[in-house]
């Protein structure tokens, strides 16, 4: 995990430094944008997160199995 957000810093920091302007902006807007959905999927708090569907959905698999 550390590995990807040292990666992650890095590309920012490289995007933040292109020349070419306004398109690098975007990018990192973006991946703003990405991660923030990312993290509301699987970190939010409520019942219906992502995480929570898919620990009931596996639960029901494993329970189905003989």
């Amino acid at each position: 995990m550390l590995t990807w957000y040292v990666k992650t810093r890095e590309g920012l920091v490289r995007m933040g430094k292109d020349e070419r302007g306004v398109v690098s902006f975007e990018y990192i807007v973006v991946a703003v944008a990405v991660i923030g959905a990312v993290t509301a999927a699987f970190v939010g708090g409520g019942a219906g997160t992502l995480q929570a569907a898919m620990t009931t959905g596996i639960g029901k698999i494993v329970a189905a199995m003989p």
